[in-house]
């Protein structure tokens, strides 16, 4: 069956690992995961994944991070999704949590956190938010 969110299939994959207590979820790969997930790496909320390929489909595995025995994403939810697309302009991305967090922007420049694509200037979709 095929999906209609992909993104916010993966995004749900990786909070029910870290509610489970995984050390690692599965997800199917696709250009936009991959560029997500070098997001949610570049700004310390997994440790890291790799492409598996298996058979004919690839897929990702997500190295889930957790601090003290808490998971490091305590949040995660899509934004943008495939009934309401939301876009923002550069100085109006919103700001998660006053800073704390960080907000995943598919931009012309590529797909940034908030504070990178206000430092490019540049706005877009507004893909999640995480914290």
């Amino acid at each position: 069956m095929p999906l209609t969110d992909p993104l916010g299939d993966m995004l749900t994959r990786i909070r029910n690992g870290q509610q489970a207590r995984k050390d690692s979820v599965v997800s199917p790969a696709s250009k936009l995961r991959a560029r997500v997930l070098d997001v949610l790496q570049r700004e310390g909320y997994i440790r890291g994944y790799q492409e598996d390929a298996q058979g004919v489909h690839k897929s990702l595995r997500i190295e889930l991070k957790y601090f003290e025995g808490q998971p490091a994403i305590q949040h995660v939810s899509r934004v943008s999704k495939p009934g309401r697309r939301v876009y923002s302009g550069a100085q109006e991305l919103p700001r998660i949590r006053n800073g704390l967090g960080i907000t995943i922007v598919s931009t012309p420049k590529g797909v940034l956190s908030d504070a990178e694509a206000r430092a490019q200037n540049v706005g877009g979709e507004v893909l999640a938010e995480v914290f």
